[in-house]
């Protein structure tokens, strides 16, 4: 295999960074428009007994389970390579995180990527709540709650072998190939969530399936960019598979709590030539350019601050749980609710509910201390 030259890789890297950058900027436009929000679909079904939203979120789910793992039954990419799916289960660490990250989006008054779409809106609120989310995460990685977590959450954990994506495993329980099973898993488990979310007719509307449709397939699109474009079979520094542009060194696509912690650091340490735009930090900055751009074009633009001080509270606390959550579960609301759950990893399924899980009783303890005052 010929050697790739430093000014192929360079190539190859921009292109990378700019496809997220647009990514991003097509779910923040797009989630701006159909107000595609995890935190708030939880919020209509607590309070108001709507699940239209939180189908919005399931279809998404459908078509990134779809096309992802279309792409790698197709050999076009390997999904079993990201983080997702690796052979340990730390299922301490993806409920607690889930749980803290959950509680967070509700006082944060919207998750990861809300709290993006909503700074492109002008809303000032979010954007303190996305400095203190990665700062935290920042700390969660490499600092403080790093030693935290990987003292006393990771520990406890499963060892599954090969991968815990579902196929992998029952394709170890059963002896069928694992690429058979890739392919019926995934039919059944998307058939399974469209049936769901097609079955109220009050849901078919151009906003839902817009909202629905294009973010699951930006995050399959990530998947193809991360994995097709910037893979590297053989990179000449290390003679070893790379994925570049990536913060994991791994294939990924979309999520927006480790990147926001990358993107500050990029900026705080900028003249250290050995950083640089990820993936991720060009589709967290794309996602506030493409709300900004739907905010200005719809005329929806407004600056937005903090109404007092158990607001600004409630949006520090929520910012700080967020990070923390985020970086501990391995991903968001996005990142394991979409992209993580796209892979089919039990992981993320764990992860996805304990998010559900802690947003509820975020939203419970809202409603008490409401109840409480009057």
């Amino acid at each position: 295999m010929p050697e790739i030259s430093p000014a192929a890789l360079a190539s190859m890297t921009q292109t990378v960074t700019l496809a997220a950058f647009l990514l991003g900027a097509i779910f923040g436009f797009v989630g701006n428009k159909t107000n595609f929000c995890t935190m708030g679909a939880v919020s209509d079904i607590v309070n108001m007994g709507d699940w239209n939203r939180m189908r919005m979120w399931l279809l998404a789910i459908a078509v990134a389970i779809l096309g992802a793992n279309g792409l790698s039954a197709a050999g076009i990419i390997d999904i079993s390579k990201s983080i997702y799916t690796g052979g340990t289960l730390t299922w301490l660490s993806a409920i607690v995180g889930g749980l803290t990250f959950g509680f967070g989006m509700v006082l944060a008054s919207g998750c990861g990527s809300k709290t993006l779409i909503r700074i492109g809106s002008g809303n000032l609120k979010s954007l303190v709540a996305a400095l203190v989310l990665g700062i935290a995460a920042y700390m969660t990685l490499k600092g403080l709650f790093g030693v935290w977590r990987v003292n006393f959450l990771d520990p406890a954990s499963i060892a599954v072998g090969a991968g815990q994506d579902l196929p992998s495993i029952l394709a170890k329980a059963s002896g069928v190939a694992k690429a058979t099973l890739q392919v019926s898993v995934s039919l059944t488990v998307a058939a399974a969530l469209l049936f769901f979310v097609f079955k109220s007719r009050d849901f078919i509307n151009g906003d839902n399936l817009l909202g629905g449709i294009v973010i699951g397939l930006t995050v399959v699109a990530g998947w193809y960019v991360s994995g097709k474009l910037g893979f590297v079979a053989e990179h000449p520094k290390t003679l070893e598979a790379a994925w570049l542009a990536t913060n994991s060194g791994r294939i990924e696509s979309l999520s927006f709590v480790a990147p926001t912690a990358y993107a500050l650091e990029l900026l705080m340490f900028w003249s250290d030539t050995s950083k640089g735009i990820t993936f991720g930090i060009a589709a967290a900055l794309g996602m506030v350019f493409g709300s900004l751009v739907y905010a200005l074009v719809s005329k929806s633009f407004r600056w937005e601050g903090f109404r007092d001080a158990e607001d600004t509270g409630n949006h520090l606390v929520g910012g700080a749980l967020m990070g923390f959550g985020g970086v501990t579960a391995l991903g968001c609301t996005v990142g394991q609710g979409v992209t993580g759950l796209s892979t089919l990893a039990i992981g993320s399924l764990l992860a996805f509910a304990a998010i559900l899980g802690g947003a509820v009783l975020g939203l419970k303890y809202q409603i008490w201390r409401v109840e409480r005052i009057a």
